[in-house]
Formats: C-alpha cells, sequence, structure tokens
C-alpha cells in the first residue's frame, strides 16, 4: 500500500475549510484603526479649533457659492476684487434685513416672557380631562401618580444670555469670515489654477479640474435654488400667518425662511413657534393652531413637490444623510453647523463620485 504523505504539524490538508484565506486579514484591521484615530483625531481638531476652523470653512464653502456669480460679474468688465466686495455687501445687506424682520417679534416676546405661563394654562385648559383620566388609568393599573399638577411656567431671562452666546459668533469670527470670503472670492481663479497645476500628470489635473467645476456648479446651483425658494417659503408662510390673525407676519415670515436653510429641523422648529405663538395670541385653540396647520400643509408642498422638482436628480440628497449630517455638525460647530451641513455633504459626494468611483456592477430592482 502506498502510504500518504506526511504533512507538517499545524499545516492544513489541501481542500480543507483551514485552508482558506481569512475574511478580513490583520493589515486591513490595523489599516482600519489607524483610519479611526485619524477620523479621531480630525474630529477632535476641528472641536477644539472652532474658532478658527468655522469662519474659515464657512468662507471657503460659501466662497464657492457665490463664485460663479463672481464670474458673471467680471464678464462685464467689473475687476474680481470689486465685484467681490459687491456681492459681500449685498449678501450683508440682506441678511440685516433679515435679522431687522426678525428681531422685532423676537424683542416683544422675550418682555412678555412672565405673563406667557398663565396664558398658555388657560388656552390649554382643555387637556385637562385627559390628563385626569391618565392619571385615573395609571391608578389602576397600581402606577404612582408621577404626573406634575398642571402648572405652566415660563423660564426666567436668565436663559437669554447663554442662548444668545451660543447662536451669535463673536466679532473676530465675522471678521475672519468676512476677509476670508472677500479674499477667496476675489482669488478664486487663481486658487483653481494653483490646485490643478500641483500634479504632474494631464490625467490627474484633469479630474483635478472636473472636480472642481461640478464642486462650483453644485454648491452655487445649490444656494441659488435654496435661497429662491425659501424666499418664496418665507413668503407664502407670511400671507399664511396674515390670512390667520397671527401677530407680525412679516417678521414670522422670515423666520420661517431663515429656518428653511437648516433642512428638516429648521421647518420643525418653525411649526412649533406658530403653535406657541398662535395659541398665546388667539381667542381660541383651534384659531391659535390655524397657522400652523396650514404651515404644515405648505411644507409638505415644499418638501414633496417644489424643492425635489426645482433642484432635480443631480442635488437630491437622501433624507437620513442629510439628518445625520445635521446632527454631527450641529454637534460640532452649533447653528452654522447645521446650515453647512448639506453643503458639506454635496462636498463629500461629488469627491467620492471622482475619486471612488462606482464600478460594482448595479443589483436588480426588486
Amino acid at each position: 500500500m502506498r502510504s500518504l504523505p506526511a504533512e507538517l504539524p499545524g499545516t492544513p490538508l489541501p481542500g480543507s475549510p483551514d485552508d482558506r484565506p481569512p475574511l478580513i486579514r490583520r493589515t486591513e484591521v490595523v489599516a482600519f484603526a489607524l483610519v479611526a484615530l485619524l477620523g479621531i483625531f480630525l474630529i477632535g481638531l476641528l472641536y477644539v479649533g472652532k474658532p478658527f476652523f468655522l469662519p474659515i470653512v464657512t468662507a471657503f464653502v460659501v466662497g464657492t457659492m457665490l463664485s460663479p456669480l463672481a464670474s458673471f460679474l467680471e464678464r462685464w468688465r467689473i475687476p474680481r476684487g470689486v465685484s467681490a466686495v459687491m456681492i459681500v455687501l449685498a449678501g450683508l445687506a440682506g441678511v440685516t434685513f433679515m435679522i431687522g424682520l426678525i428681531s422685532v417679534p423676537l424683542i416683544e416676546w422675550s418682555n412678555r416672557l412672565p405673563e406667557l405661563g398663565s396664558v398658555l394654562r388657560d388656552k390649554l385648559h382643555v387637556l385637562d380631562k385627559p390628563v385626569a383620566m391618565w392619571r385615573q388609568v395609571q391608578s389602576a393599573l397600581g402606577g404612582t401618580d408621577t404626573v406634575p399638577p398642571a402648572t405652566m411656567q415660563m423660564p426666567k431671562i436668565d436663559w437669554m444670555q447663554p442662548t444668545v452666546q451660543f447662536l451669535s459668533p463673536t466679532i473676530t469670527e465675522i471678521m475672519l469670515f468676512l476677509v476670508t470670503l472677500v479674499l477667496f472670492v476675489a482669488s478664486w481663479r487663481g486658487l483653481r489654477r494653483a490646485l490643478v497645476m500641483l500634479f504632474a500628470e494631464r490625467e490627474a489635473r484633469l479630474r483635478t479640474l472636473r472636480i472642481l467645476n461640478e464642486l462650483e456648479d453644485s454648491l452655487g446651483s445649490y444656494l441659488m435654488t435654496v435661497t429662491v425658494i425659501n424666499l418664496c417659503y418665507g413668503a407664502a408662510t407670511g400671507l399664511i400667518c396674515a390670512w390667520a390673525g397671527m401677530p407680525n407676519p412679516a417678521g414670522l415670515g422670515a423666520l420661517a425662511a431663515t429656518l428653511n436653510f437648516i433642512p428638516i429641523i429648521g421647518p420643525f422648529v418653525m411649526f412649533l413657534i406658530l403653535c406657541v405663538v398662535g395659541i398665546v395670541s388667539m381667542p381660541t385653540l383651534g384659531a391659535g393652531l390655524l397657522a400652523a396647520l396650514g404651515f404644515a400643509c405648505l411644507t409638505f408642498i415644499e418638501g414633496h413637490f417644489v424643492t425635489p422638482t426645482v433642484i432635480g436628480r443631480r442635488l437630491s440628497l437622501n433624507a437620513l444623510a442629510v439628518f445625520i449630517a445635521i446632527a454631527f455638525w450641529s454637534w460640532l460647530w452649533g447653528p452654522m453647523g447645521a446650515f453647512l451641513a448639506s453643503p458639506l455633504l454635496i462636498v463629500g459626494l461629488v469627491l467620492k463620485d471622482h475619486l471612488v468611483p462606482d464600478t460594482s456592477p448595479q443589483l436588480p430592482d426588486s
């Protein structure tokens, strides 16, 4: 008989399952760990260096959005530096106008905070019966009565100072943003050329040029379309508030247009504001909720029909991805991070499409 060849100790037989290579190699685990550590380091650096990185990144994103407008003015024989200053001044004028509309009702309602608690308690007396029924059910099931008495007290004015400090940047950050924005828009053509010429190979230069062109087109289209949609959205909200008899409809419309720059979260916050203002200012609960219901219908039409149709498939973003991006950048950089969430998501998608193209076979639709 012919004997089988002796195998070395620990050596798997040919064709055995142990002879297959592992699904995840040790080098891949090490590379993943290094990338994770690098990501944690960068996130910590951005969080600690917020006073510097936030105005710089905001200026770069907004400057890329405004570059097509500067190029348009340059074709009309206006120097790019002059056009950059004109664009920034026009933007500041628009922002100042919106702040003026919003600040009037904000100051008025902040002065009335002490009396809002009693007004809300009187208007929401219709909820006394449901609360009493819930207590009875809870007692019947053997639970403890954990629902406090129906008292409604508004917070004191002490919350105003930290809130303003959180929402408003410092003078240094504003100046850094404005100067960087003007210089970025004025020198964007030279920066494009420098970025392209960093690479020696022709293919790499063409890829860089395509990325820059698509970033400029996508961000510029996003800013233009979203601004026009939000202005119409704010005007429609003001008309709804005027029709419902709400106080200061112009200020509420300006607030709706401003909050709508933050997708998903902004309209929800505006809906809550309209509910509170309507309940406090209107004589009955039904009349107080009328403007909020009209605003909800407007938001549904704008979110499901107007914005997808105007922006198109090229700039359509997944709702879950947008929500996660808003949550992350809001945690990292506050309200301005929420504003930058969608543009930064667009930047990431453009870079992913050009640097990591999808060559995998498409799955059939189920």
